[in-house]
């Protein structure tokens, strides 16, 4: 399903409702329940100050990155009585100083729990600003947790935080004691990915030659389109995956060019060569420069440090009663919807000492099997809490080199990260590895959307029925997308349908299904201009009806008149084997060979006169059906199913008469065919 609803008129005014609820949390904040945790206490200033410095982590920045992690304080000013640290004060300040990581430090919390000797050491970090593909904002924090059992001295757990507890943390559960945690920062929005690995610079999902992968976060069994890839947000641009990100604006032109930001010039935000400057304007997902590191921050300085950075309590920043800065916005038009979900986004965080996660650390581990480990080791810590996730592997529509020019299409996966978002919840979050993860969605029914640039978007409804459910989304955990340059609209209206139309699905003759969701209005698919297609609705009364659709070079189609029963099943048999039969034959006409061997040539006209047999039947059955003719409609039927017998046979005496790809289009309709023919029989409804 798409949503076509205009971003025109004051767009930041319809982003002010969603934006006001996240305006207090911290990105990453939990969502989830506590699942009992024990309470925790601050440790005495001199313990806290070296358990900091004992895990205080080596940082590495893109070497595009702009915004390394300072000291607020230089910029803080009062506000009715109140220290607070304004956007245009931090952004404009920091761009505007001689160095170009002006007071770099980091600020340590540490807590532990009490009766127990589980401790935990937070890391965060403040950026004066965020540029990403969803979001962007005044002012930013980042966290890595380490949990540390103050017994062994050893530590327990690393929580590395991601864009938000809708998308799963980077977790590494048991680290190296003899090792200084690394953190790899994601370019602009600074995610912490983890780096555990041999080599340092670089993010591993997996175990390859025998060395650790960056995270233990768990894999979901059981979904082929994202078997085997472990659910964690990781570091995008590291592991091939194209991430294009966007410019804010404000007051109708691009942040850079506002009076109040005097020292910020567009060299202030992420390079243009990994910038899109609109989503819709892109016919195709853009080509961009992978991750490479540029600089490295350490605490104490070595040989191969690049910049050393302050350790202090996070304590001494506790005054601060605020970060400030008035609403961003996108520069370009995107779906209303969309700019509606990622309001969150593009708004300012709060404090980290008023977030749940700053006195509970264990609030954030977003790993059920980590939460329950800790759990088994500390009586303060609680067993996992059920909680629902949408997930789904997204892949690329493209032309099938084996199917017939235009008549087929396979998946493969996107060289795009995109990003999801629920309608009916202000957060987008972005995919990973392919994969889109949607944690903590409350039950009931909802829109998921998945975008990115140079693709058109998919939506489609999802229902989370029970708690701790894992709902795959698209057909099987697919979901695949098309490049603008390559998209056909297909249109379905069942407001005029003679049945309470329920369901939606979208077959090509040689990816299969590619769409099935639920149906209660008007819904719109984007496919390949290269497909074949087979638009099956369904009724309440578990009826179904099919429809053939060949897009071609337009812009949309339409199917007219959705409806299920006989009628439209035997109709779009009748339209298949014509189609087929009229492709088969022009094959058969094409081959030279065919001229000079009369069998060959006879093989492949039998083929088609064998499916014309079958649209003459189909069609006797459809016109029947139509008539309320019952009887006459199920032997013309019965006709079919023993007429598509004979075609089988036929294509088998001509399948070496034929180019390979017309043989394997013919046996795939075949197939299609029997399983409509079987619904027709099937089906009271006529």
């Amino acid at each position: 399903m798409t949503d076509d609803a205009p971003a025109d008129v004051s767009r930041r005014a319809v982003l002010a409702g969603a934006a006001s609820a996240a305006a207090s949390s911290v990105a990453g904040c939990s969502l989830f329940d506590a699942g009992g945790d024990g309470d925790t206490a601050t440790v005495d200033d001199d313990r806290a100050a070296a358990l900091a410095e004992a895990f205080a982590p080596t940082l590495y920045f893109d070497e595009h990155e702009q915004w390394f992690p300072t000291d607020p304080r230089q910029f803080e000013s009062e506000r009715d009585g109140e220290a607070v640290v304004d956007g245009f004060d931090a952004f404009d300040g920091y761009a505007g100083h001689d160095d170009d990581a002006p007071e770099p430090a980091a600020f340590y919390h540490v807590v532990e729990y009490e009766s127990s000797p589980l401790a935990v050491v937070q890391f965060w970090f403040y950026s004066a600003f965020d540029q990403f593909t969803t979001n962007f904002h005044w002012h930013d924090w980042e966290l890595l947790q380490v949990f540390v059992d103050t017994d062994t001295d050893r530590p327990q757990l690393y929580v590395a935080s991601s864009h938000s507890r809708k998308v799963p943390n980077n977790e590494f559960l048991d680290p190296d004691p003899d090792r200084q945690p690394r953190i790899l920062s994601e370019l602009g929005s600074h995610s912490s990915g983890l780096s555990v690995n041999d080599d340092e610079q670089r993010f591993q999902r997996f175990s390859l030659d025998g060395d650790l992968a960056d995270v233990t976060n768990s894999v979901l069994d059981g979904v082929e389109a994202i078997a085997a890839i472990p659910m964690a947000y990781g570091l995008p641009r590291d592991e091939g995956l194209a991430l294009p990100y966007v410019v804010p604006e404000l007051d109708g032109a691009p942040i850079y060019e506002h009076d109040d930001l005097p020292s910020v010039t567009a060299g202030d935000l992420v390079a243009d060569d990994l910038t899109v400057r609109s989503f819709d304007a892109l016919q195709s997902p853009p080509q961009l420069p992978q991750r490479e590191t540029g600089v490295r921050f350490d605490y104490e300085e070595t040989d191969d440090t690049d910049v050393a950075y302050a350790l202090r309590p996070s304590a001494d920043l506790e005054h601060i009663a605020e970060f400030t800065g008035p609403q961003l916005s996108f520069e370009f038009a995107v779906p209303q919807f969309a700019e509606d979900a990622v309001a969150g986004h593009i708004t300012t965080t709060g404090v980290p000492w008023n977030s749940e996660r700053y006195d509970n650390p264990a609030a954030d581990i977003s790993e059920p099997k980590h939460r329950q480990a800790l759990a088994d080791r500390y009586e303060a810590i609680g067993e996992p809490s059920p909680v629902n996730q949408v997930v789904a592997g997204v892949t690329t529509a493209v032309s099938d080199d084996d199917a017939p020019d235009g008549e087929g299409l396979l998946t493969e996966s996107s060289p795009l990260e995109l990003f999801a978002l629920f309608q009916s919840d202000p957060v987008a979050v972005p995919t990973f590895n392919g994969v889109a993860a949607v944690r903590d969605v409350p039950e009931g029914e909802h829109t998921l959307t998945v975008n990115g640039a140079g693709v058109e978007p998919h939506s489609e409804t999802v229902r989370v029925t029970g708690k701790g459910e894992t709902v795959t989304a698209g057909v099987e955990g697919e979901i695949p997308v098309v490049a603008r340059e390559n998209s056909v609209k297909l249109e379905v209206d069942p407001t005029d349908a003679d049945s309470d139309l329920t369901a939606l699905a979208v077959e090509d003759d040689f990816a299969g299904r590619l769409y099935d969701a639920p149906l209660s209005g008007p819904d719109a698919v984007y496919v390949h201009e290269g497909g074949a297609y087979t638009t099956e609705v369904r009724d309440s009364d578990d009826e179904v009806g099919a429809f053939r659709v060949n897009p071609g070079d337009g812009e949309r189609v339409r199917v007219e008149n959705p409806r299920t029963g006989k009628a439209p099943l035997a109709s779009y048999l009748a339209d298949v084997a014509s189609e087929t039969s009229a492709q088969v034959a022009a094959a058969g006409d094409a081959d030279d060979d065919t001229e000079h061997d009369g069998g060959r040539q006879n093989a492949v006209e039998g083929l088609s006169n064998a499916l014309e047999n079958v649209a003459a039947a189909a069609q006797r059955a459809a016109d029947r059906a139509e008539a309320g003719d019952r009887g006459n409609a199920e032997q013309a039927l019965d006709a079919v199913a023993r007429r598509l017998e004979r075609v089988a046979t036929r294509l088998a005496e001509a399948r070496d008469a034929m180019p390979d790809d017309v043989a394997r289009a013919t046996d795939n309709r075949l197939a299609q065919a029997r399983r409509r023919t079987g619904q027709a029989r099937a089906a009271d409804k006529l």
